[in-house]
C-alpha cells in the first residue's frame, strides 16, 4: 500500500525535526528558530510549546513524561544534552566529555532505567554560523555517548562507540537488547550505514552488524520502531539514488517497503495518533507531514508506561 502524505504545517523555513507523541499530541523542533511546536490533531493547530532553545534538534520522554532534547546550541559554548523541567527550566545532564565540549548533541533515546543515550556528530552549519568554523569541534572523534543517573542529581557520561563518523539517529528494539545507531557521513570517505549494536548488561555495546549500506546516497537521519520490531526511517534527498523517501527495514535489515515523500530530504519520524498508526514526518524545509500507514508503532514512554 503506497502512503499518502498530507501537509499539516507549510515550512516555516529552516529544518523541523524531532518529533515525539505523548498520546493526545506531538512536539517537534524547529531547529534554526530555536523553538519547540505543539500539533494538536484535534484542532489542526500548530503553536508554540517552547522558545530560546538554542537549536534543540532530537527530542524523547522518560517513562515519567520528562522531556529532554539534544542542544546544539547557538554559539560554541551551548551544546548540550537537557531534561526540560515542568516549572520551564531545564536542567543540564552533560556539556562535555572528558573536559572537552560536546559536538553538536543530535538524538537521543531513553531506556527503561532511566539510562539516556545520544548521538554527537559534528555536521558543518548545523547549530548556526559558529558551525560551520571547524576550529570550534574540541571532539576528536563523532560518537554516541550514555548517560548515567548518579548520586546529587549527577549524571555520568560514558562514550559507547569507537567505530563511528557522524552518527544520527538511534533506536531501541522493543526488548532493548539492540541499539540501532544511523551511521552518516557526509563525506566520499564516510559510511551511509543502518548498524545494530548488541546492547551488554553493563551498557556497553558489541560489534555492530551492518543491516544496510546507502552506499554515495543519503542515508538514514531519523527513525523509529513500529509494533511487529521493523525499523521506520527517514533517508534519501533529492540528489539521486531512489530520492527522498521513508524504509521500513526488517530487523534483519531487509527493506519491506520504500514510500517516496514529498519534499528533498526527510528528517525524523514517528508515530502517533488514537490508533498509533500515523506517521508524523519531519523535514529539511521545516514541514510538518502526516501518512496513515496501516501499521500500528511501538509504545514509547510515556505511553509504554501507562
Amino acid at each position: 500500500m503506497s502512503w499518502s502524505f498530507d501537509l499539516l504545517d507549510p515550512p516555516y523555513g529552516g529544518v523541523s525535526e524531532g518529533p515525539v507523541w505523548n498520546g493526545s499530541h506531538l512536539l517537534f523542533t524547529h531547529i534554526q528558530q530555536s523553538r519547540i511546536l505543539r500539533y494538536d490533531p484535534a484542532t489542526g493547530a500548530v503553536t508554540t510549546e517552547r522558545e530560546g532553545t538554542n537549536y534543540a534538534n532530537g527530542l524523547a520522554y522518560d517513562d515519567a513524561g520528562r522531556l529532554y532534547a539534544c542542544v546544539g546550541g547557538g554559539d560554541e559554548h551551548s551544546r548540550r544534552v537537557v531534561r526540560y523541567e515542568a516549572g520551564g527550566g531545564e536542567t543540564v545532564l552533560a556539556d562535555r566529555f572528558e573536559g572537552k565540549r560536546l559536538n553538536i548533541p543530535n538524538d537521543l533515546v531513553v531506556d527503561p532505567r532511566g539510562r539516556v543515550w545520544f548521538t554527537d556528530p559534528f555536521y558543518e552549519g548545523a547549530a548556526g554560523p559558529w558551525s560551520k568554523d571547524r576550529t570550534h569541534k574540541d571532539l576528536d572523534h563523532d560518537s554516541v555517548y550514555r548517560l548515567d543517573p548518579a548520586e546529587g542529581g549527577r549524571w555520568d557520561i560514558t562514550r559507547v562507540t569507537f567505530d563511528t563518523t557522524r552518527p544520527n539517529g538511534l533506536l531501541f528494539s522493543a526488548d532493548f537488547r539492540i541499539l540501532y545507531v544511523a551511521q552518516s557521513g557526509r563525506t566520499a570517505e564516510e559510511k551511509r550505514q543502518l548498524r545494530a549494536y548488541p546492547v551488554r548488561e553493563d551498557g556497553t555495546l558489541g560489534e555492530a552488524a551492518v543491516l544496510h549500506d546507502f552506499g554515495a546516497h543519503r542515508g538514514i537521519d531519523g527513525m523509529c520502531l513500529d509494533a511487529e520490531g521493523n525499523i521506520v526511517a527517514t533517508a534519501g534527498w533529492e540528489q539521486g539514488g531512489p530520492g527522498p523517501s521513508i524504509y521500513v527495514f526488517a530487523p534483519d535489515g531487509a527493506v519491506l517497503e520504500r514510500h517516496p515523500v514529498p519534499c528533498t530530504r526527510p528528517t525524523n519520524c514517528c508515530f502517533g495518533g488514537a490508533d498509533m498508526e500515523t506517521l508524523f514526518v519531519t523535514t529539511i524545509e521545516g514541514h510538518l507531514l502526516a501518512a496513515r500507514t496501516g501499521r500500528p508503532g511501538h509504545l514509547l514512554p510515556p505511553l509504554s508506561r501507562r
